[in-house]
């Protein structure tokens, strides 16, 4: 999808031409550089790519101002502890050219973006997915970012998620829609996670993940970065995982019942939270909403 198709009412235009008088501004010694749009399915930055080794990531909107100075302060520290390569920020961009937000300079990292369908077709990947989860865990996590409260965000959703079932109603036919609330009412009467919380990257799917067509070698998007439940963590085993993959991904991780069935919660409540709102913008993620409800009810049944 093109960088500058608005998915927001309120979203800032950007353009490969506003990346190259802000770059000829602020960083001359990559003025000059080609810049192309990047296709990303991403909701809160645009993505270009200066040259063959950078990618500027412009914030569309501004509930996503102060990710990418999240970014600059942990994956440097985090990166030499994981298995699989993430974002590597270079510099901080200021506020110019029109443009209000601050916005960040990567090393652009090889490898191809999955796709939903081949992720769930290959179920050893799950494995890969689930060593990186393992080992973000382990982290040192001294200042780290902390939800605001891990152990009742099921319950904070409550009143979203059922608003968004009723705003769901003409994709949505009446068996789904009570197959999707039965499965909702029981989610929001687990414990919440009462243990010290833990590294979460977040938003795990499919389309933050590259691969060189056999394995896993990066991690993208560390927007979500925080302590926090576990279960958060789980959401691929539905959103991108297919049965085998799911029982991979349970197998390594080896989360208690009422933590995987907080992931799956997750999972569908954030499916449900998009359908509504991506239905007309986005097609990724309208076809991962999709394939999450799908996967949630197969499981729940």
């Amino acid at each position: 999808m093109s960088p500058d198709l608005k998915m927001h009412a309120d979203e800032i235009h950007t353009d490969a031409a506003l990346v190259e008088n802000l770059l000829a501004a602020q960083f001359p010694q990559w003025a000059g550089l080609p810049v192309q749009g990047v296709q990303s399915f991403g909701t809160d930055n645009a993505l270009y790519r200066p040259g063959d080794d950078l990618m500027v990531r412009l914030p569309r909107i501004g509930w996503a101002v102060g990710q990418i100075e999240k970014e600059l302060q942990w994956l440097p520290r985090l990166a030499p502890h994981l298995p699989l390569r993430v974002p590597q920020p270079l510099a901080l961009g200021q506020p110019g050219e029109d443009y209000p937000y601050t916005w960040g300079i990567y090393r652009w990292l090889p490898g191809e973006m999955l796709s939903l369908s081949e992720m769930a077709a290959r179920p050893e990947l799950a494995g890969q997915l689930a060593d990186f989860v393992l080992a973000l865990r382990k982290c040192d996590h001294t200042d780290a970012p902390r939800a605001e409260s891990p152990s009742t965000d099921l319950r904070q959703l409550d009143p979203h998620v059922r608003a968004n079932i009723e705003d769901s109603a003409e994709l949505l036919d009446t068996a789904t829609r009570m197959q999707i609330t039965a499965v909702w009412d029981d989610a929001i009467q687990l414990p919440g996670w009462t243990d010290a919380p833990i590294w979460v990257h977040g938003d795990l799917h499919s389309n933050n993940l590259l691969w060189d067509g056999e394995r896993l070698t990066a991690v993208l998007d560390f927007a979500s970065l925080e302590l926090g439940d576990p279960a958060i963590d789980l959401m691929p085993a539905w959103n991108a995982l297919g049965t085998k993959g799911r029982r991979i991904y349970r197998e390594v991780l080896q989360p208690d019942d009422a933590t995987w069935e907080r992931g799956r919660a997750r999972a569908l409540a954030k499916a449900l939270l998009a359908l509504p709102y991506y239905q007309h913008t986005n097609p990724e993620i309208m076809e991962r909403s999709w394939y999450t409800v799908r996967e949630v009810l197969v499981d729940a049944r």
